[in-house]
């Protein structure tokens, strides 16, 4: 482990955006995967949809586009994002490792990039699923919201790890590990909303 570690090290001197793009595109896809795996059939589906639905084949394309979101899309953004937060947002007169610093981080962060990376996910997923910009925005309206208080559950505190303990070149790195679960959460919540919408057309409600 240690080898490969040094490895990746190196890699990511000589190619940093190759290497960022290659683990990050990774680290989607097995979040896609796991999602895939442990979470086929919605519980929001009713019974006799899921018996339609039962036991679903492998989609291969979703993983796909999971992979090309990471590695060509977030990882430019997020390495980009982490080496701003590192040079450029700090309170002047303290020094770059002091906890108000990290607070500062994690708070421009949570309260800055998050809010406005979510809607962009949803986005571009709807983009690489061939559907177009009112699709993405009928997603964005469902989900961005609960979606977010998930997040701000899960992220703040890690993030004040990253920020305090890991070295910045390593710090996209740290979150993409931690993301692999987040990842599963993120690739299940849209392809939920894809199942919701494909059963309101499929299967419209009967008057009560």
């Amino acid at each position: 482990m240690s080898r490969l570690f040094r490895l990746y090290e190196h890699q990511l001197k000589v190619r940093p955006k190759l290497t960022n793009a290659i683990m990050t595109g990774s680290l989607f896809g097995i979040g896609d995967v796991s999602a895939q795996l442990f979470f086929p059939n919605s519980p929001q589906l009713p019974p006799s949809v899921q018996d339609i639905e039962a036991k679903p084949s492998y989609d291969i394309p979703r993983t796909v586009r999971a992979v090309v979101y990471g590695s060509m899309i977030f990882s430019f953004i997020g390495d980009k994002w982490y080496r701003v937060l590192n040079s450029k947002v700090r309170i002047k007169g303290r020094k770059p490792n002091d906890w108000a610093n990290m607070v500062l981080k994690v708070g421009v962060d949570q309260l800055g990039f998050a809010p406005l990376g979510l809607p962009f996910y949803f986005g571009c997923m709807s983009l690489l699923e061939g559907k177009g910009l009112g699709a993405a925005k009928e997603k964005i309206q469902l989900q961005w919201w609960d979606t977010l208080l998930t997040n701000w559950c899960v992220w703040p505190m890690f993030q004040l790890i990253n920020f305090s303990l890991v070295p910045v070149q390593h710090r996209l790195l740290a979150a993409n590990v931690v993301a692999i679960f987040w990842n599963t959460f993120l690739s299940y919540t849209n392809s939920q909303m894809d199942s919701q919408h494909k059963l309101a057309v499929q299967y419209p409600p009967t008057v009560q």
